[in-house]
């Protein structure tokens, strides 16, 4: 049984729960009398290397990075009204996770920007400012990447984005 690879070493990717990772390695493992190929994928950040059966990484969400046209939509998405349901926070948080684990760029800058507070805006609770931190940084790492500058600068460019919207 051969497993169409659609990565190869050294492929910059992005796993939905995790986000932005490099392909370390393609490894077969013997299991009983079955044979597994796996993507090894390191994500930096977190200290972690993934390993995803190749036959199972497009169920996984396992994709390659956001075109430019994708990146522009999620900026010209931070620009956009945020769009706060009046709706219990617990409810409301887990849609934010939804749609950060989903890995969509677009749907992440929807958390980001629905969670931005400016200077001269209301304090947000503990919570809140999680969220907010855990999609900025998880869209920042994609731009990085896909524009090929360092994170900060990145977060920067999102928050500059942000901050010219409110």
């Amino acid at each position: 049984m051969s497993d169409s690879q659609d990565f190869v070493t050294g492929d910059h990717v992005v796993y939905p729960a995790h986000g932005v990772g490099q392909i370390i390695g393609i490894e077969t493992h013997s299991i009983g009398d079955m044979s597994v190929t796996l993507y090894a994928i390191q994500f930096e950040k977190e200290r972690m290397t993934l390993k995803v059966p190749v036959a199972k990484a497009k169920a996984s969400g396992l994709r390659r990075l956001s075109s430019k046209d994708r990146i522009k939509a999620a900026m010209e998405t931070l620009l956009g009204p945020s769009k706060i349901k009046r709706i219990m926070w617990s409810r409301r948080a887990q849609e934010y996770e939804a749609k950060i684990n989903s890995g969509d760029p677009v749907s992440i800058a929807e958390v980001v920007r629905d969670l931005y507070r400016g200077e001269d805006q209301s304090d947000q609770s503990y919570s809140e400012r999680q969220i907010y931190h855990a999609a900025l940084e998880r869209l920042a790492r994609e731009l990085a990447v896909v524009e090929k500058i360092d994170e900060r600068k990145a977060t920067e460019k999102l928050e500059a984005v942000l901050s010219k919207a409110a």
